[in-house]
């Protein structure tokens, strides 16, 4: 079942999310140390702000995976939405929960009065994702090289949009 996250998620959500950071650190540009929800209470405050700022998340029983999606919030570029932070745990890939998330938070973009396109970056690490993504037509409209250093590695990021209208 994939819905979108309440307060009594939250702990789920951040603990899933500091295992993402630390699974895939080539995935993410945000680390444990530094991630923006790695706080429960921040967590809960950015859900309260409405349904310009939400977090998907796949139960399996238990939370198993999440995707992000955020409004941008400058009034000329609140045409598009911004999808952050997909993730599902190793053991639960390839059971087609990502493409179920990733189909949750574009209809919920479609839902947003104005709302013409999705934007998300992936980096070249996490190639799986990218097929996800291209599946459901997202495509490639850019590629920063060098966009992540980790640990002497370095990967590209790959700047995807689907244009909903």
């Amino acid at each position: 079942m994939v819905q979108e996250l309440q307060d009594r998620d939250v702990e789920a959500y951040v603990q899933l999310r500091r295992q993402a950071l630390l699974d895939s650190p080539l995935a993410f540009a945000a680390a444990p140390g530094d991630d923006f929800v790695s706080s429960p209470d921040r967590v809960r405050q950015q859900l309260r702000t409405g349904a310009a700022w939400v977090i998907f998340g796949a139960f399996r029983p238990d939370l198993v995976g999440a995707v992000g999606l955020f409004r941008g919030r400058y009034p000329k570029a609140s045409h598009k939405a911004h999808l952050w932070g997909m993730y599902v745990e190793p053991g639960h890939r390839g059971q087609g929960i990502g493409a179920e998330l990733l189909g949750a938070v574009i209809r919920h973009a479609r839902e947003l009065p104005g709302v013409t396109w999705v934007h998300l970056g992936v980096t070249s690490a996490a190639s799986e994702a990218r097929r996800l993504y291209e599946r459901a037509g997202f495509q490639v409209w850019g590629t920063e090289p060098d966009a992540l250093r980790h640990e002497g590695r370095t990967v590209d990021e790959h700047h995807m949009a689907l244009r909903l209208d």
